[in-house]
């Protein structure tokens, strides 16, 4: 995948309602809009649908704005898996993308929790043995989705903050942390009402260059605030709101609808 489609996947994924643990049918609607400087710079729409311990989940993802002057990128994601108790446990993921002219593809396989395939096109040139961190055997054992790695199961607002989940996108595995900063409320079609604010650390693990400056820079020095509320009565908690520091500047994504659909 292009690194320019492969960072919009990346800051796009924060944004993504996902997983609910209910035993009847729900599904839900998020539209999202990035925003660099007050301009939108992408939109995304996800639809989810969750029945019997199973969930399902589709979404499209397009450049905005003057964006699509230098990327216009635009693709569908997918994913789905099962839940068992408050642990997600994926089984696909898939992300098929078009910059220009140039189309790319990342498909992510699972079994109990672990990844068991991964296919990207085009297949990613040859890495320096001495600037690369390779992935390890253990690496790739309970990890979660773009998808999937975005939502928090928990008994309480209260209880949101204070974790780390483990990504991986297909490339690169890292460890995101959430640290708690402050409670709010928030009013956007669809939902009305309190929501909870993490700090979101980067630590990247393994599959990656060493020495990159913009990896350095989420690392060390990127200020990422993700803002979360629940999904209906769930137990489940999507972002809603969320700032990504960059070197250039803040991304800021925020939720135009949040709601449970019929």
């Amino acid at each position: 995948m292009p690194r320019s489609s492969q960072a919009l996947a990346a800051v796009l994924a924060i944004a993504l309602p996902s997983t609910a643990s209910a035993a009847s049918p729900q599904s839900f609607k998020g539209e999202y809009t990035v925003s660099f400087f007050g301009l939108s710079i992408a939109r995304s729409t996800f639809s989810s649908h969750y029945e019997n311990g199973a969930y399902a989940i589709e979404g499209s993802v397009t450049a905005a704005g003057l964006a699509k002057l230098f990327d216009d990128t635009r693709g569908t994601i997918s994913s789905k898996g099962t839940i068992s108790g408050k642990k997600l446990l994926p089984q696909a993921f898939r992300a098929d993308y078009t910059s220009g002219k140039k189309a790319s593809v990342v498909d992510i396989r699972f079994t109990n929790g672990a990844v068991t395939s991964t296919q990207v096109i085009p297949a990613p040139g040859k890495r320096d043995p001495n600037a690369w961190v390779p992935i390890g055997a253990g690496d790739l054992a309970s990890v979660l989705d773009p998808m999937a790695a975005t939502v928090v199961h928990a008994d309480s607002l209260d209880q949101v903050c204070g974790r780390t989940v483990k990504f991986y996108d297909g490339e690169m595995r890292a460890d995101l942390t959430l640290t708690y900063v402050s409670k709010g409320t928030i009013s956007v079609p669809g939902y009305k009402g309190d929501t909870i604010t993490c700090r979101m650390g980067f630590e990247p693990v393994a599959g990656y260059r060493k020495g990159r400056k913009a990896l350095n820079y989420l690392k060390n020095k990127s200020r990422m605030m993700v803002t979360f509320a629940p999904l209906g009565q769930t137990g489940v908690y999507a972002p809603i709101h969320a700032t990504v520091g960059t070197q250039i500047g803040t991304l800021t994504i925020n939720a135009g609808r949040f709601e449970a659909v019929q």
